[in-house]
């Protein structure tokens, strides 16, 4: 193993989608698939931060990651079919564009059989207030890469007391260097250093 976290890092599509077919034809979890794709994540991300990599180089990846998330996604589909977790509405802020970490959580959160309601990238704030109002859902997770788009976090929340929408969703927030001190900043509930603490966020959610 390995060899799809390298192969991502070095955004080498052909290789990197060959050898995720290869493992999944080994009957091998798609979550351990998701889980060398978040180590690449994290390494983007430091990469990113320290100016080794560009936002070229996130778009590549995230487009990459899509393909990926093809192969994988049959595979967490049915593995979960028949499970009835509850709704969770997921997106990246406005002006972030980064996309892998939202792809992952969407994935292991499906897999846990939650409907995933995915807004994509560089979402402005009433577009995640529709999807909330439209689904129902009790929980936004919120991605951002971007120390610079921490206000957008901020004004999604905002938006959301201004709907009427607050007091019935629970906001997690997720990604780059997000922290503590951004959920006060913010307004949100929580933030998830990794997946598996969103998805038990998204859990206890729809438990109380």
């Amino acid at each position: 193993m390995g060899r799809i976290r390298d192969s991502l890092f070095k955004l080498e599509d052909e290789k990197v989608l060959a050898e995720v077919q290869k493992t999944l034809d080994a009957g091998i979890p798609p979550e351990t698939v998701l889980e060398e794709c978040k180590t690449a994540m994290v390494e983007f991300s430091e990469a990113f931060l320290q100016g080794k990599m560009f936002v070229s180089d996130l778009l590549i990846s995230g487009v990459i990651f899509e393909d990926i998330n093809n192969l994988v996604m049959p595979k967490i589909k049915a593995a979960a079919a028949g499970r009835n977790a509850g709704k969770v509405v997921i997106g990246t802020v406005k002006s972030d564009i980064h996309n892998i970490g939202k792809i992952m959580v969407s994935n292991l959160l499906a897999a846990s059989g939650f409907e995933v309601i995915d807004v994509g990238v560089d979402v402005p704030p009433e577009n995640f207030v529709a999807a909330v109002r439209d689904s129902n859902a009790r929980v936004l997770a919120l991605s951002c890469i971007l120390a610079t788009c921490y206000d957008s976090i901020r004004d999604t929340v905002d938006a959301l007391k201004k709907a009427g929408l607050r007091d019935r969703v629970e906001v997690i927030i997720g990604g780059g260097w997000v922290d503590e001190h951004v959920v006060k900043y913010s307004g949100a509930d929580a933030f998830g250093a990794n997946p598996q603490q969103c998805i038990r966020f998204c859990e206890e959610a729809y438990a109380r």
